[in-house]
């Protein structure tokens, strides 16, 4: 028994060594590998057996930070200044947090109080300003403003510790985030000089490399930082990314790259303990590699796990709908929206809400509204955007408001000519009164809405005006509207014909013409045939129109009208053409 007492108490002996023999050095590299449940581990064990040491604290709390569990960050910065009121670092910490809540005002006011208390040689309060502007990054970049926020905070912290690699690093991402190459290359060969040994330096060297489609010198990079740590899991998450980009810009490599980027993806995660935040990583690429399977398979095992990062909610959101799984989607995405804080919402949030909305048939004009606030935030995605909300109508068959989304888009977008989304304007606002002529003659108490021809034709019109070439389908439709407008007046003006003669200009200027560009050319002449007839009262013209007509297309209807009737003079003209299908290319 006493032998069994002794057995335990050495384990206990050896146990307890190990624990406090974890210094926050090794949980800095810890965090700086990316093993951040190992380093909150670390750590917690450090702020109970050294409770006094303000340090503990910070880092615990910036573990949390980078978790993105900012309540719990303010927490443990707040106990940190509780051990030391006098903590420039954890000043640093709650300055962070207010960033990350939109804070601006307290996020400057808790940086003066940390540089107000930073001693003269300690460039981390520095360092960690810098940091602040620059965790919050979307794919690695970051708005101009907190990027140069955070340049200037760093290159403080420089001049007061030159020898400090990781300020160096700091600055070369900011650079880099702004597309500066240059710099960023200056600070990371200043950080290698400085810290040959820097596995996170060589990193993002490899990253800048990567932005330059270097690949070969970007891999060079990743395997000198596993040279240096084997166990550095960023490399390997870095090299998967590279590995996705030339996927994404080689189509012959691309699928054996992103089996490598999902075997180095796979490699990381080993490396930093599979926690939620590293599953969470593995997320963002799947996403980005479009991986949609994997993706739900991940978040759906997220989702069922103790402690639930709403983030989780998002993605299983996208990948349900890109799965087909519309009501699963739906209701993680509603969860996202329910947990997340507002300036967490991403445009391509309200994106794929709206595609959940008018998938699942929950509720078409909230899911447009979705859209229309996906296009909002995201300027650049708005002419996209618009496109796919005028396709829901086009599939309703509504082309009114397909013909209104375009106009709203053309309203929106300024200094770009929009030829296209002009064209999509005219036809179909030409084809929403259309729509309105034929049910019409059903319900007397529709009136056709003739202001809608005028839309069309200005639309139309600034198309042609703006093109470097005639476009067939713009010149139809100025025919059919101005045979439109000769209908509404219930007289022929003639208004249609420099519109059919320019039709026949252009595809007799053709060597060879398609079977569908012969039956346009054939309705062109059988138009022309009807204006000379019935306009300028000239049957020899007509005649000459309808045969050239009939040489293409015996079958024409006015062709047969014609014919059927000839040498007799009909007594009405037959009705304008009405297109068989609608669309621009």
């Amino acid at each position: 028994m006493i032998s069994k007492i002794a057995k335990a108490a050495i384990g206990l002996v050896f146990i307890g060594s190990a624990v406090f023999g974890q210094s926050l050095a090794d949980a800095k590299k810890a965090i700086d590998a990316e093993q951040y449940q190992k380093a909150k581990g670390m750590l917690k064990n450090l702020t109970v057996t050294q409770p006094t040491s303000d340090e503990n604290f910070f880092y615990l709390g910036w573990v949390y930070l980078i978790q993105d569990y900012a309540d719990s960050a303010k927490t443990t910065f707040t106990k940190g200044i509780a051990v030391d009121p006098k903590s420039a670092i954890n000043y640093v910490g709650l300055g962070a947090v207010a960033l990350q809540s939109n804070d601006d005002a307290g996020a400057t006011s808790n940086f003066n109080q940390a540089i107000t208390l930073t001693q003269k040689k300690d460039s981390r309060p520095y360092l960690y300003i810098g940091k602040a502007y620059l965790i919050d990054a979307k794919d690695g970049k970051f708005p101009p403003a907190k990027a140069n926020a955070a340049i200037d905070a760093l290159t403080k912290g420089k001049t007061v510790n030159p020898k400090d690699a990781e300020i160096m690093v700091a600055l070369g991402n900011a650079y880099r985030s702004q597309l500066k190459s240059n710099e960023a290359y200056d600070a990371y060969q200043a950080a290698l000089t400085l810290d040959p040994k820097s596995p996170s330096a060589n990193v993002a060297e490899g990253v800048l490399w990567k932005y330059a489609d270097n690949f070969e010198s970007s891999e060079k990079q990743f395997a000198a930082a596993i040279a240096i740590d084997p166990n550095f899991g960023p490399a390997y998450r870095e090299l998967a990314e590279t590995n996705l980009t030339q996927a994404q810009s080689n189509i012959k490599v691309a699928s054996v790259k992103v089996k490598e980027g999902v075997e180095n993806y796979k490699k990381y995660l080993s490396l930093t303990d599979e926690s939620v935040e590293s599953l969470l990583r593995y997320a963002d690429f799947l996403v980005n590699a479009g991986d949609y399977v994997a993706l739900q398979e991940v978040t759906t095992k997220l989702s069922k796990s103790g402690t639930v990062n709403p983030r989780i909610y998002r993605y299983l959101g996208y990948a349900a709908y890109e799965n087909k799984d519309y009501s699963a989607g739906f209701t993680a995405l509603n969860n996202w929206f329910a947990k997340a804080q507002p300036n967490r919402i991403l445009p391509r949030d309200y994106l794929y809400l709206g595609h959940l909305q008018i998938a699942s048939g929950k509720d078409t004009l909230a899911g447009i509204a979705s859209l229309k606030k996906a296009a909002e935030l995201d300027t650049n995605k708005t002419p996209e955007i618009y496109a796919e909300i005028a396709n829901v109508y086009k599939a309703k068959g509504n082309y009114l408001e397909y013909a209104n989304t375009y106009e709203e888009l053309i309203n929106k977008v300024h200094g770009k000519p929009l030829l296209t989304e002009h064209a999509n304007m005219g036809i179909f606002n030409y084809l929403a009164f259309t729509n309105q002529v034929r049910a019409a003659k059903t319900n007397p108490a529709i009136k056709p809405d003739s202001t809608l021809l005028t839309k069309a034709d200005s639309a139309l019109s600034f198309v042609q005006q703006h093109a470097t070439a005639p476009i067939l389908l713009v010149v139809q439709y100025r025919a059919y509207i101005a045979d439109q407008r000769d209908a509404v007046y219930a007289t022929l003006k003639g208004l249609a014909k420099p519109y059919y003669e320019q039709i026949v200009q252009i595809l007799t200027a053709k060597p060879s013409l398609t079977d569908k560009e012969k039956s346009a050319l054939a309705d062109a002449y059988a138009s022309l045939g009807n204006n000379y007839q019935y306009h300028d009262k000239d049957d020899a013209k007509a005649l000459e129109a309808f045969e050239k007509a009939r040489e293409l297309d015996p079958n024409n209807r006015f062709v047969k009208f014609y014919f059927d009737n000839h040498p007799t003079t009909p007594a009405t003209p037959a009705t304008p053409a009405t297109p068989k299908k609608a669309g621009t290319k």
